[in-house]
């Protein structure tokens, strides 16, 4: 009996979507009415959103720029213990004459 009745309120809630949904029962939004206070608002709305680009792409870079550090710099770690490792311990590299 449960189960019937979610499924009933379901199908309801369902229903009423889709004839909100439809054109008929759906409005329609004209800006031709309105006023200068809607054009300053979305005017001063988009600015917002444009000011909101600077430390984002602050951020961004920084975060490119501390990753692309820690790469170069492990792979700079790497390469010297590869050269530490090339000789014998306690013996040095004789130096070559020309």
């Amino acid at each position: 009996m449960e189960k019937r009745y979610k499924t009933f309120i379901i199908g309801l809630m369902v229903a009423i979507f889709s004839f909100m949904s439809t054109p008929a029962l759906a409005r329609s939004i004209s800006l031709k009415d309105a006023g200068v206070a809607l054009w300053v608002f979305i005017i001063i709305g988009a600015v917002i959103v444009l000011l909101q680009l600077i430390p984002a792409a602050i951020l961004f870079f920084t975060f490119i720029g501390t990753t692309t550090g820690l790469i170069l710099k492990k792979k700079a770690a790497e390469k010297e213990i590869v050269d530490e490792k090339m000789g014998l311990p306690g013996y040095e590299p004789a130096p070559v004459k020309k």
